[in-house]
């Protein structure tokens, strides 16, 4: 049984999807007007185990990730480089789909523009406005009524006898502590430039809560099974999803509420002023790379706050050589089937500790642990001399682990060969996997120095079909 934590009623539940075997989600995505930042990504990855995690234990999962491309920031910025909004907006909108594949995140079935849903959202606004949730101020602009909506504040538990009275608020975003009836659709003024859409109420363009309540409706239905995004999308954005959404449909919304904690760099918030804010790219220019991110950004328990430390990515680093050695020398093995029986016995206890650890509101700590401790009785096996058949078994468990984690590359490390079994050295091999990469990018002036540290190191290495075999001189 996988369970969550579900925002909503403050507690674990046993997750039951409303259609068996299939999972509707909608997963806040990025607001295109810079470059994403590690701490948008962890939460976009916290989303991508949350999905892989179904898909482990057998749903399919239909999942919708907006792409907010017209808002307050998107119309200021694009105005400021003086170029149309779709034009100023498409470079990150490319930019965020090549980040999504550098960090190995599964792609959702439907990335839906805001701005290409306009008719969706005016349709909502006039349902909301036919039934009284909503009303035109003096401007031309739509707001929705809090005070007509008896349950809004059931995901942030506001106490309405502790608020101040009710504000109109024309922001996209606002103070945390407001309650305020917010802008469905904004009129047009000269702030906005060019960017309107015609409408029954005048020009204008939507409110950015109205977005996903629109767009959610009409790819995953008035009703589905997850919603996720960073705790700060809790209020006032969640909260007015949910009012505008049952207000509108007349049904609850969403059945499980999941939120991801903030990501602090150094104990710090992360900022440009402080000069601990990374965008992914800023990472890959300084060496590391999709995996190695993906490691330490999946690492914390999504509802735990993650302090990122760039010594953290060398960690990650050790730890990935170290799998694919210890892959390399598996897929040496010689054939035979000798030890088969027992890889298999500590390959399906792996899978069913894991399984259990990261149905367990994504425990990614017990899931982990699971994989080390795993990965201990594979070298202690490795040490009775097992053959092809067991290491078959053991990679296999590895892939397996690997269609949730998507980070140890099974089938990217060449096989290394260890004549008689020798002990060699963790720095001789570190060099031979580096002429392993040198000789796959064709560098061979580089292997052949490599292949000189080695001799020079007391250590010959041979070429051979089965990969490189290392001996002692």
């Amino acid at each position: 049984m996988i369970r969550f934590y579900n925002t909503l009623g403050r507690k674990l539940e046993d997750f039951n999807s409303i259609i068996p075997g299939q999972v509707r989600m909608y997963t806040c995505g990025p607001t295109v007007y810079n470059f994403a930042h590690i701490g948008n990504f962890r939460a976009y990855l916290f989303e991508d185990l949350l999905r892989r995690t179904l898909e482990y234990h057998g749903s399919k999962v239909i999942q919708v990730m907006n792409l907010t491309d017209v808002d307050d920031k998107t119309i200021r910025d694009s105005r400021k480089a003086n170029l149309p909004l779709a034009d100023f907006t498409r470079k990150y909108k490319d930019a965020f789909f090549e980040d999504l594949k550098t960090l190995r995140i599964e792609p959702a079935a439907v990335y839906p523009e805001a701005t290409a849903h306009i008719p969706e959202m005016l349709q909502m606004i006039g349902q909301l406005m036919d039934k009284g949730f909503a009303y035109q101020s003096g401007d031309g602009s739509i707001y929705f009524s809090i005070a007509k909506c008896p349950s809004y504040g059931q995901l942030v538990k506001l106490d309405f006898e502790n608020q101040r009275k009710a504000e109109r608020v024309r922001s996209d975003e606002y103070a945390k502590d407001s309650v305020a009836d917010f802008a469905l659709w904004k009129a047009w003024d000269e702030n906005d430039g060019d960017v309107k859409w015609d409408s029954p109420w005048g020009a204008g363009r939507p409110g950015w809560h109205l977005e996903c309540s629109a767009m959610s409706r009409k790819y995953l239905g008035q009703t589905f099974d997850i919603h996720t995004g960073g705790v700060d999308n809790m209020f006032p954005h969640h909260e007015d999803e949910i009012a505008q959404s049952e207000s509108a449909n007349g049904c609850k919304f969403v059945n499980y509420w999941l939120h991801c904690e903030h990501l602090t760099v150094k104990g710090a918030k992360m900022s440009k002023s402080a000069g601990n804010f990374f965008t992914l790219r800023d990472l890959l220019s300084q060496g590391w790379n999709g995996a190695e991110i993906r490691y330490v950004l999946i690492g914390t328990h999504y509802r735990s706050k993650l302090n990122f430390d760039p010594a953290a990515l060398d960690t990650a680093r050790t730890a990935l050589k170290k799998f694919r050695t210890l892959f390399g020398k598996l897929k040496a093995l010689p054939a035979g089937n000798s030890l088969a029986a027992e890889a298999a016995a500590i390959a399906a206890d792996a899978k069913a500790k894991f399984a259990e650890g990261i149905a367990d509101d994504l425990n990614i700590s017990r899931a982990m642990a699971v994989l080390f401790t795993f990965t201990r009785e594979v070298n202690s096996l490795l040490a009775k001399n097992p053959a092809a058949d067991a290491a078959k078994i053991i990679l296999d468990r590895y892939r397996d682990f690997d269609r949730v984690l998507a980070f140890l590359d099974v089938d990217a490390a060449e096989p290394v060969q260890e004549a008689a079994r020798q002990d060699v050295p963790a720095e001789i091999m570190d060099l031979v996997e580096q002429r392993i990469a040198a000789k796959k990018a064709r560098n061979f002036a580089l292997a052949d120095e490599l292949r000189d540290k080695i001799s020079a190191a007391g250590w010959n290495v041979k070429d051979t079909p089965a990969g490189p075999e290392i001996t002692r001189q």
